[in-house]
C-alpha cells in the first residue's frame, strides 16, 4: 500500500541521481510529462540527451512531492520566459503550487532537482568536467574564486565547484543567497544548491516519503 510522503515545509528538498536511476524509479513515469514537454522532447535527436531531460523533469516532480506531501504526478510543471514573453521555456514553476520554488539540471547522465520555499537554484556536473576556456571563466566567475582555484596544485576541481555555484545562483535569481555544495563520489557528481532556506539532500532518490 502506497503512502503519501511527509511534507517538509520550510526546507528545500534536493536530490542528485543518475539518469538511469530516475528512469527506473517506481514512482516516476515519462507519462507524467505534459504534452508541451513531450513536444519539446520530440525535437531532441540525441537519445542520451533526451533521456537526461526526461529524468531531470521527473526528478523535479519527485522533489516537489517530498516537499509538498503530494504525489509526484499531482504537480504540473510550467515554464515562462519573461524576456520573450513565451511559454514552454525559461524558469520552471509549479502551476498548482506557485509559491514553491523549483529547479533542475542535467549533464551527461547525471540529473539534479530541488523544490522548496521561495527562490531555489540547483546545478550538477560530472566531477571530471573541467570548465573553460579561462577567458570565459574570467567573465563569469568572481575573481576571488579564480585566484583561490589557481593557487591550488590542481585548479580543475575548484573551478568546477565555482562553476556549479554560479549556475545555482543564476537559476535562483539571487546573487546573495546562501549556497550548499557537495560531492557525490558514488555518482561522480559535483552539485550546488542556492536557497535562503535550509536544504535536505536526499541520500537516495528511492528514500520513502514516510514510513
Amino acid at each position: 500500500m502506497s503512502v503519501r510522503p511527509r511534507p517538509r515545509p520550510g526546507r528545500v528538498v534536493a536530490a542528485v541521481a543518475t539518469t538511469a536511476e530516475v528512469l527506473a524509479h517506481p514512482e516516476l513515469d515519462a507519462d507524467m510529462l505534459a504534452p508541451w514537454e513531450q513536444r519539446r522532447l520530440a525535437r531532441i535527436r540525441v537519445p542520451a540527451r533526451r533521456d537526461d531531460v526526461v529524468a531531470a523533469r521527473l526528478l523535479l516532480r519527485l522533489c516537489a512531492s517530498r516537499f509538498t506531501g503530494s504525489a509526484p504526478d499531482a504537480h504540473e510543471l510550467v515554464q515562462f520566459c519573461p524576456e520573450c514573453r513565451q511559454d514552454e521555456h525559461g524558469r520552471p514553476s509549479l502551476r498548482d503550487s506557485p509559491r514553491t520554488g523549483v529547479s533542475m539540471s542535467h549533464a551527461q547522465g547525471l540529473v539534479a532537482a530541488a523544490a522548496g520555499p521561495g527562490a531555489v537554484g540547483i546545478d550538477v556536473e560530472p566531477a571530471t568536467r573541467r570548465p573553460g576556456p579561462m577567458a570565459v571563466l574570467r567573465r563569469v566567475l568572481p575573481e576571488a574564486e579564480l585566484r583561490a582555484a589557481a593557487a591550488s596544485r590542481d585548479p580543475g576541481p575548484g573551478l568546477l565547484r565555482a562553476w556549479v555555484r554560479r549556475e545555482a545562483l543564476l537559476k535562483a535569481g539571487g546573487a546573495g543567497l546562501p549556497l550548499l555544495e557537495w560531492e557525490d563520489p558514488g555518482r561522480g557528481a559535483t552539485a550546488a544548491v542556492a536557497s535562503a532556506a535550509p536544504v535536505d539532500v536526499l541520500p537516495g532518490i528511492a528514500e520513502p516519503g514516510c514510513r
